[in-house]
């Protein structure tokens, strides 16, 4: 397991295979760390790219913000700093849930460093006139029950902290996201899977920082700098839906479609939920591989 002391003062853990190769960036969101990559990383890797997948600031191994930020922009500040820190200014990015939000923020902020991106079962940009305009509502709509966790987290974060007293009781909250409250598919997870993948939450001072990116969209915390998700996004991206998700709203590909104009797809992926490169990896890997097979055929300087 590599570390990497960044130039943003944070120390990142990062898994790292296929060194030669196209780098592909791979961002967890929450409730993960980069354990949910664990059935892709070789396989990318074999197939050409320089795979580095990184426990974002607060997860895993890595180490919890000296500055005490958890939001979008500094995620991606630190994404900035590992590709840089192993000698990369091109790279494919590929991420859900949260760590999607970082990618959109990456390919924005940074211009010229995403030459594309994989992306699944996240955020949409925040477009509110558009998705009307096409029918949909300015923003989507809540399912009531899976909402209570991100009311949670994003408003009563301490509270939540608090009762979570023990490592058993923050592993089993996390738990329940792999399980019973069906983000995934019914059966994408054994209970030893489960086990392995809430571990590294039993820490209380990092599952605190974990749930910290919530309270940026409760008002518990203010960003220093706006998120880059209130704009159509020009990367070019592929898109995959996993529909076995009771957590992100079931209109998100065409909310996709708006914000992306260079988009592939959105591409439903049977049988997978939210956790699709876990779900269904070889359909994942060899959709990231099929997209970027140009880009496999050079080195990243060209």
């Amino acid at each position: 397991m590599p570390e990497a002391l960044l130039s943003t003062g944070v120390e990142l853990a990062y898994d790292h295979a296929g060194a030669g190769g196209f780098p592909l960036l791979l961002i967890h969101g929450w409730p993960e760390t980069r354990r949910i990559w664990s059935r892709n990383v070789e396989e990318l890797a074999g197939a050409g790219f320089e795979v580095i997948a990184p426990d974002l600031r607060g997860f895993g191994d890595s180490a919890l913000a000296p500055d005490d930020r958890y939001d979008a922009a500094a995620h991606a500040r630190d994404m900035q700093a590992l590709l840089g820190h192993l000698g990369h200014d091109r790279c494919v990015v590929s991420a859900g849930d949260l760590g999607g939000v970082v990618a959109q923020d990456l390919s924005l902020r940074f211009e010229g460093l995403v030459d594309r991106m994989v992306l699944f079962n996240t955020i949409a940009p925040y477009l509110p006139a558009e998705y009307e305009a096409a029918g949909l509502g300015a923003t989507p709509p809540v399912n009531p029950q899976t909402s209570d966790y991100f009311v949670r987290q994003s408003k009563d974060a301490d509270g939540l902290a608090a009762e979570l007293d023990s490592p058993e009781r923050r592993r089993a909250y996390v738990a329940q996201m792999y399980g019973p409250r069906l983000w995934g598919g019914p059966s994408a997870f054994t209970p030893e899977e489960i086990a392995w993948l809430a571990e590294p939450f039993g820490d209380a001072e990092s599952f605190r920082a974990s749930i910290a990116n919530y309270e940026y969209v409760g008002g518990a915390r203010t960003a220093p700098e706006r998120p880059r998700m209130l704009e159509t996004n020009p990367t070019p991206t592929l898109v995959l839906y996993g529909p076995e998700d009771h957590v992100i709203p079931s209109d998100f590909p065409r909310r996709m479609e708006i914000a992306f104009p260079e988009i592939v797809g959105p591409l439903e992926v049977a049988g997978a939920g939210h956790f699709v490169m876990w779900e269904r990896p070889r359909v994942y890997n060899r959709a990231t591989t099929s997209f970027c097979r140009d880009l496999l055929a050079q080195s990243p300087a060209e």
